[in-house]
């Protein structure tokens, strides 16, 4: 049946004399008839039987909340007030429910017939799925309410009283027992009204199978907050897929009460016939409507039997025009209605069991799959949780300081910090250019030309040979003449140590917030699972966090404060070297200075193309030579030399020959043979072994400035000692006194910390406790879980007892 395992919802609509339809309207599709039921014996032994079966499984897992869970197939009658509704409902069960002025249903009520028995008898339970909010509980409980009716006069008491009790939660439902109905009518409720259930289950030799749903009818003389209460109410049930809506229709608006049709009303009697044969484009229901004639006031105060409420209903559409002109007799009366709808229960409830059972496998496996992600409940004695979990804090903390943790986040980031904390340092370099205009020359960032700085202090100051004798001549005291103050290489050094301040704070507040997010990372993953003891364990370990920054911040200044007095260094064979380097390239530099003019046309322009690539040198022995020759040719014809602008090097750049053709472009101080090494080798033939290129510096002839050369050559080299030095000794200083100290410290004073606050207490065991004592939602989801996973076994095993059984 494609209406059932597409999960549309069925409708049926009822009028007094009353129409029933059993299908949702569809106005946008072709009318067509009423759907024609196969002819099932439903009094045949095995068609009872399992019909009983299965209404009474439905019955057996909505009292274990599976409504709650899946989509369990159902009947519900609905219909506005005064539509007839409550008659229809006694006409169906057979017993009488309250109606008085101003009374109307105020929870759903389950009503289950059942029709294997000798005699008539009703049981009432209250089933509570829901808080007085109207929020799902975690399990339902099912409350017997009362003892067992045997007496149909009896019933109608019963249930106010089931009703009251729905509705006031607060007091125990058995103090209801003996409530009578006018103290009911008078007794004000503490709700309106509410989600619970009256469960009511019949047993009647004259019934027909069946369980239904009655709801409370939609109000509108009433508060918008009530409306809307029943509004949300009626569609909690008439939402799901898998439910047969009943809706009972008076005849005056859409078919209950027929005899409210006078003779005259030809046209409209003709309408009700269309709708009732299912030839109405206007009004389609996918099972058709029911029309039922249900008792009057007077018919009621006399107590008419089920039998004889029938009889006269069935005169009544057998000998009243139009209706007893109406071929399909089965659309008329009780009886034809019930069997019809019991057979579509019974039809959808078993095209929808291997749904339910697939439904309900579904939930079962991601209810244990949400319940496995939990941290399990706490196994061992609270003290031996607390202290392993604290050790293993430190261990693994540890681990990851030494780098030794499959985890290298926190060595490989602060590798990265100090490798910046190095650029930075490297970027205060003195900038001494040893002319009387020094920014028209280009940076001597080393001796050696392979290093020019990207980025430099904004600090650092070019200081020209000018700039140097003012040094000098403002350290002077009572000094004897060529002596130069000590004092002036002194402020010199300090202009670069006092940059060292910043980059070494930017260095340790970086470190630090590696440090933060590394601790919080494993405090959580440590003791994240007890809210308790990660408060209390993590307010302990950020106090020696902070202490043990504050002492790497002053050990940082300590560190600085080493480099400004005095300025000292062992290194001194390495400061000499350095010394004597700058010294010379200095001088160099001075007496080639056009060299190292900064131009500022642009070079690509000049050159007519990119600055050539520093060639290689040939490594073949055999091509040496010619490549040799070919500089030196190159060398004397036409080379133009160009000095970059952020650059000590000077390119040939070629010019054409006399011969028309063009020199290759390279580089002059990649030649083969300079004019320093020609003097070199002419000075080793002459004696004068064991010379370096910086040494012919000293065959120049005298600067005037050879003073400031000096200074500058001097503080230069120191610089360079220093700077090797510092940016080791920060590293290592930050190391040692922030992650270092707090790895070797931290278990001794986390363990003291433990037993000062909790040990020395006299309820030990009970703060230990409660350190460890679980956060309460993971408590209650855990219990939650398991609440549903135990729900969901016992409904899967009565859907699969059900099953094996049949």
């Amino acid at each position: 049946m494609d209406l059932l395992r597409n999960r549309r919802k069925q409708a049926a609509s009822i009028t007094e004399p009353s129409l029933l339809g059993t299908s949702l309207p569809s106005l946008a599709s072709p009318v067509s008839p009423p759907e024609i039921w196969e002819e099932v014996d439903i009094s045949s032994t095995d068609y009872a039987r399992r019909r009983s079966e299965l209404i009474q499984m439905m019955v057996d897992l909505r009292s274990m909340g599976a409504d709650a869970l899946i989509d369990l197939p159902s009947v519900v009658v609905i219909g506005g007030q005064s539509a007839g509704k409550s008659s229809l409902v006694e006409a169906v069960s057979g017993i009488n429910v309250p109606r008085d002025s101003g009374t109307c249903t105020r929870c759903p009520m389950e009503c289950t017939m059942s029709s294997h028995a000798s005699s008539w008898s009703c049981a009432i339970t209250l089933r509570i799925g829901f808080d007085r909010n109207g929020l799902d509980l975690q399990k339902p409980t099912n409350v017997p309410f009362g003892q067992t009716i045997t007496d149909k006069s009896e019933f109608e008491v019963w249930l106010r009283r089931a009703q009251a009790a729905i509705l006031n939660p607060d007091i125990p439902s058995s103090t209801f027992h003996t409530k009578t109905i006018e103290e009911l009518r008078n007794m004000k409720n503490t709700l309106k009204f509410s989600r619970n259930v009256v469960c009511v289950s019949i047993e009647d030799p004259d019934a027909t199978d069946l369980s239904f749903y009655d709801l409370p009818g939609l109000i509108q003389n009433e508060e918008a907050e009530i409306v809307a209460l029943v509004k949300n109410l009626v569609e909690h049930y008439t939402k799901k897929e898998n439910t047969i809506i009943l809706t009972t229709i008076p005849m005056s608006g859409v078919l209950t009460k027929p005899d409210t049709l006078g003779a005259g009303a030809i046209n409209q009697r003709r309408k009700w016939v269309e709708i009732i044969e299912g030839r109405s484009e206007d009004h389609t229901l996918r099972h058709g409507f029911y029309c039922v004639r249900l008792p009057d006031d007077a018919e009621r105060a006399q107590r008419l039997s089920r039998a004889e409420s029938q009889r006269r209903a069935a005169e009544y559409f057998n000998t009243t025009s139009p209706w007893k002109d109406v071929t399909d007799r089965h659309r008329f009366g009780i009886p034809g209605f019930v069997s019809d709808v019991s057979r579509l229960l019974i039809r959808l409830i078993e095209e929808t069991l291997p749904c339910l059972r697939d439904d309900v496998d579904k939930l079962l496996a991601k209810c244990i799959k949400d319940l496995d992600e939990l941290p399990p409940p706490l196994a061992n004695d609270p003290q031996i949780e607390v202290l392993g979990r604290v050790n293993a804090f430190c261990d693994v903390f540890k681990r990851f300081v030494n780098g030794s943790h499959e985890d290298k986040c926190l060595a490989q980031r602060n590798r990265t910090l100090y490798a910046i904390f190095k650029r930075d340092i490297r970027g205060t370099a003195p900038d001494f250019r040893p002319f009387n205009q020094p920014e028209h020359y280009v940076p001597l960032d080393d001796t050696e030309g392979n290093m020019t700085l990207s980025e430099r202090d904004p600090g650092v100051k070019v200081v020209g040979i000018n700039d140097i004798r003012k040094v000098i001549q403002d350290a002077i005291g009572w000094e004897l003449p060529n002596n130069v103050p000590y004092q002036a290489k002194v402020n010199l050094i300090a202009q670069f140590t006092k940059l060292w301040v910043a980059p070494s704070e930017r260095c340790l507040v970086g470190i630090n917030d590696v440090l933060d997010e590394v601790i919080n990372t494993l405090i959580s993953t440590h003791f994240g699972r007890f809210k308790v003891l990660e408060d209390y364990f993590g307010k302990l370990i950020r106090i020696q966090v902070d202490i043990c920054k504050a002492r790497a911040q002053i050990a940082v200044k300590t560190a600085l404060d080493l480099e400004t007095t005095p300025h000292y260094t062992q290194n001194t064979h390495y400061l000499q070297t350095l010394r004597d380097k700058w010294l010379s390239h200095y001088k160099t530099v001075r007496s080639r200075r056009s060299q190292y003019k900064a131009r500022v046309q642009n070079i690509r322009e000049e050159v007519g193309g990119p600055i050539p690539a520093r060639p290689e040198t040939p490594k073949s022995p055999e091509v040496r030579p010619n490549f040799d020759d070919a500089c030196r040719e190159w060398g004397r014809e036409g080379s133009s030399p160009i000095v970059s602008q952020t650059s000590a090097f000077a390119y040939a750049i070629p010019s054409e020959s006399k011969s028309g053709k063009t020199k290759p472009r390279i580089n002059s101080t990649l030649m083969a043979e300079t004019p320093e090494d020609k003097a070199l080798r002419a000075l080793a033939e002459a004696g004068y072994a064991n010379l370096r290129v910086s040494d012919l510096a000293r065959l120049l002839p005298p600067d005037s400035f050879e003073e400031e050369l000096i200074v500058m050559a001097d503080v230069r080299a120191y610089y360079h000692v220093a700077y090797k030095r510092i940016v080791d000794h920060i590293p290592f200083t930050i190391e040692h006194a922030l992650h270092h100290a707090l790895a070797g410290q931290l278990s001794q004073s986390l363990l003291t910390s433990l037993l000062t606050d909790i040990a020395s207490a006299p309820n030990f065991s009970e703060r230990m406790s409660e350190l460890v004592s679980e956060d309460a939602s993971i408590a209650q989801k855990r219990i939650m879980l398991s609440t549903r996973k135990q729900r969901l076994f016992d409904i899967r095993r009565r859907l699969v007892t059900f099953t094996d059984s049949t």
